[in-house]
């Protein structure tokens, strides 16, 4: 049972914001950044950064290396909450709340909100206990309805079909693209409704590259989806939209297409056209 003093996230009323709302326009937005900053001691690592991921779409988050969009990223199911020195300000609201209120249950922040990492890693586990710990350790749930979590996050994942005679291998035995398709489907078993994806596809070949921006097309929808990428054609073919980090600013966010082709700051077009980063 959860400790008294901590309320699911679904308690919104424990967590109401003040009236500033973000702003809408007319769209559903599942997070959203306040004059959200961060600091690493006394470094201001993300400086009031005001960004909204739209429900259902593909999010890019581009820049140079050490300009913040990890940590940024990382933030959004409060990883950095690992670090002793990380502190925040202003507000990082999911669907309504604020996740850095004090009484919020962070372990069901993180099961709503799910991430993958750069480097797989899956645990020195089985395949099938790979995708069927996150539902153990969220209660007690029968065999043949774990059996149906696997399979269903397999195929989702599409690894289903290169891994369902093997389900009892050890997952290290999978090769880097497989590995980071189950992490892909370790994530889903949860069923989480954000994805945060940071750059997922650095340590892959090109065709495992593809498998997953494929992947990511097909998730969309149905998920939220945060990708950090370093690749310029990367963020151009999954995502809806771009937000551009440069030295812990936000720097510029919009439509992918129009950013890519007509950006507004002289800063994004210098760095989409390859003159620094």
């Amino acid at each position: 049972m959860m400790e008294k003093n901590k309320m699911k996230i679904s308690e919104k009323t424990a967590f109401k914001t003040d009236d500033k709302d973000p702003p809408k326009n007319g769209k559903d937005y599942v997070v959203a950044a306040r004059d959200f900053s961060v600091y690493y001691g006394n470094f201001h690592a993300v400086k009031n950064a005001n960004v909204s991921f739209e429900r259902g779409k593909v999010t890019a988050i581009i820049g140079p290396s050490g300009c913040g969009k990890s940590t940024f990223l990382r933030c959004v199911n409060r990883m950095n909450d690992l670090v002793d020195s990380c502190r925040t300000s202003g507000e990082l609201i999911f669907d309504g709340i604020n996740i850095y209120h004090p009484r919020l249950d962070i372990v069901e922040l993180r099961r709503r909100i799910g991430m993958v990492f750069q480097r797989p890693n899956p645990f020195p586990k089985s395949i099938y206990d790979n995708i069927a710990y996150g539902p153990r350790l969220a209660g007690s749930i029968k065999k043949s309805e774990l059996d149906g979590i696997v399979e269903t996050s397999l195929r989702r994942a599409a690894l289903w079909d290169e891994v369902k005679d093997r389900l009892n291998s050890n997952a290290l035995g999978l090769s880097g693209g497989q590995q980071q398709r189950l992490c892909i489907a370790r994530a889903l078993a949860v069923r989480p409704e954000v994805l945060l994806m940071d750059e997922p596809c650095s340590a892959l070949d090109p065709k495992s590259t593809s498998r997953i921006e494929d992947l990511i097309d097909e998730l969309s929808g149905e998920y939220t989806i945060a990708i950090v990428t370093h690749n310029m054609q990367q963020a151009a073919r999954v995502s809806h939209y771009t937000a551009f980090f440069y030295e812990g600013s936000l720097i510029e966010f919009g439509k992918t297409e129009t950013l890519f082709t007509s950006p507004q700051k002289q800063a994004t077009n210098d760095y989409i056209t390859g003159r620094f980063g």
